[in-house]
């Protein structure tokens, strides 16, 4: 995956449809922008943008979609629930994939510089990006809102960071910087307003004063009412979901509300969630309920109804989960083809894929085979008392289905390193030298990939050998099958693993990689007999069949 980074720009308008497509097009039109989420709300009269893409792209799309709002937003009619200081009120910059906290907060800065230059507007920095401690906390700066502005922009603690220290009423100003993934979050409440933000004042880190701080860390909240719903919200902000995730809060609020007798009625995302958070809500979940539940699929629908996430309106995973949005669907080219198309492929005219990726696919046909008969010895009656095992045994070959998958594509794509070192220039002993090192480099590379799929496919033979001693022996053939194929996977990788190592030079990498794979691969052969052995103990039917051998 190329480098990535999220932006998420906070307009101080949700209530003109025009000037929100007009500003959604101005980010979807910036070439390498992916505009991922709009989220406008009435009653804030605020929208929500989320976009991803290059850190040059993104910054492109920053500045595209404050010069369009610059044209159409005019603060000094502004209202509404929201906090705000500006037409764009604020800019942050997330990092998403292979970029690090001070490439974004260079995204921020390049923003602010180049956006204050344009349009002639004030800009301050916050979070990662501002080295002045009172000056980090978006409230701090916020503080007083718009109105306040005329009279805190010419002071010279509060002159902004880049553009005239001067109010410029249509505009305000804008924060920008950045930060670590931020979760917006709204708690519905069958109360008042003032219910709400009682409860609000009882969980954000802030609480109601430094004397009387509020119980959960990096959390910030208040409450409102919202008309468009008809009730009032504990609207949070979660700055590290790791620290506080957004079933902390709900629980927290929940506990709020009982004691002030009032009901929760399910509660909002706004913008999007990372996996990760959602994850982490359904294990809490399952630990708390004691329940099994396995695949990412089932454990966000949990979620979903536990957090009430439908409540206000439908809460599409495809459309709320980053990594859903963002995922490359031709990542895997290879693994996402039909069986037939796979099978075709691998019988082409081309030397890949090849024997490496079969090996990985066969694997996991394997591991496969042992996930489907678990699940069918999960949950019925007759094997109840297995369900503990089973509840162990499921999920590691789960996991190696899912692990070994990628490997498809991986092997095949092996060798780019190498083939790419092959071509390096070789005019000189320098060059010759670079060369060989860069050929040495991509054939390690090549040889760890099969050896990858050895270590995947090795680490689930215990849960295999677990479930033939109890799974559902009625389906003692598919274990059978299951067995013979991953070890078949696992020799193959093998296999590729000693062909790609007779031009590797590192004699000592050499004798240690293949004495590994060589124990590997012998393991496999001894725990795959292991279960066939477990297999024909338990087979009541065994006799019956030996009359045909």
């Amino acid at each position: 995956m190329n480098k990535l980074v999220e932006c998420v720009p906070n307009f101080s308008e949700g209530r003109n449809q025009e000037i929100i497509d007009a500003i959604s097009n101005s980010i979807r039109n910036t070439p390498g922008c992916t505009l991922l989420d709009v989220d406008p709300g009435k009653s804030t009269n605020r929208t929500v943008y989320t976009f991803v893409g290059t850190p040059e792209a993104v910054v492109e799309g920053a500045i595209n979609s404050a010069k369009t709002a610059y044209k159409l937003i005019d603060m000094t009619k502004h209202t509404g629930e929201h906090p705000r200081m500006g037409a764009m009120d604020v800019c942050p910059f997330v990092p998403v994939a292979n970029v690090t906290m001070e490439e974004c907060v260079e995204c921020s800065k390049q923003f602010g510089k180049r956006i204050s230059e344009e349009l002639g507007i004030p800009i301050y920095l916050y979070e990662e990006a501002q080295p002045i401690e009172y000056r980090k906390k978006l409230p701090s700066i916020r503080e007083g809102e718009y109105e306040a502005i005329p009279n805190r922009i010419t002071k010279d603690e509060w002159k902004p960071d880049y553009g005239p220290a001067k109010f410029v009423p249509n505009w305000g100003a804008t924060v920008t910087g950045a930060r670590f993934f931020l979760i917006a979050y709204n708690v519905n409440v069958l109360g008042t307003k003032e219910q709400a933000h009682r409860i609000a004042l009882n969980i954000r880190e802030a609480g109601r004063s430094e004397k009387e701080p509020g119980r959960l860390k990096e959390t910030k909240a208040i409450g409102w009412y919202v008309e468009e719903y008809k009730m009032s919200q504990i609207s949070i902000n979660l700055t590290n979901y790791l620290v506080t995730s957004p079933h902390i809060a709900y629980e927290e609020c929940a506990k709020d509300a009982k004691e002030l007798n009032i009901a929760v009625a399910g509660s909002e995302l706004v913008g999007l969630i990372p996996l990760e958070a959602m994850i982490m809500a359904a294990e809490h979940f399952m630990a708390k309920e004691n329940l099994f539940i396995v695949g990412d699929e089932q454990k966000i629908k949990l979620v979903i109804d536990r957090l009430g996430l439908n409540s206000v309106s439908q809460f599409v995973p495809e459309k709320r989960i980053i990594e859903y949005l963002i995922q490359d669907k031709n990542n895997e080219p290879l693994a996402s083809l039909s069986l037939r198309g796979f099978i075709e492929s691998i019988a082409a005219r081309t030397s890949a894929p090849g024997g490496g990726s079969a090996s990985a696919a066969i694997a996991a046909f394997g591991s496969g085979l042992g996930c489907m008969v678990a699940q069918l010895t999960y949950g019925v009656r007759k094997f109840e008392s297995v369900d503990s095992d089973m509840r162990e045994v499921i999920p590691t070959l789960f996991e190696t289905v899912n692990k070994l998958i990628p490997m498809i594509d991986a092997d095949t794509n092996a060798f780019n390193d190498y083939v790419e070192a092959m071509r390096l220039p070789k005019n000189s002993p320098e060059e010759i030298s670079n060369r060989n090192l860069a050929m040495q480099n991509g054939l390690k590379k090549a040889i760890e990939i099969p050896l990858g799929t050895m270590k995947i496919g090795v680490n689930c033979w215990d849960s295999f050998i677990h479930l033939a001693k109890t799974g559902n022996i009625a389906s003692k053939s598919d274990m059978e099958v299951g067995a013979k194929s991953l070890h078949t996977g696992i020799w193959g990788a093998y296999k590729n693993v000693l062909i790609n190592m007779a031009d590797i030079t590192d004699e000592d990498y050499k004798a240690t990689t293949i004495k590994f794979a060589h124990q590997m691969v012998n393991e496999s052969e001894i725990k795959m007999n292991q279960v066939l052995e477990e297999l024909d103990k338990r087979d009541k039917n065994l006799e019956n069949f030996k009359k045909y051998f």
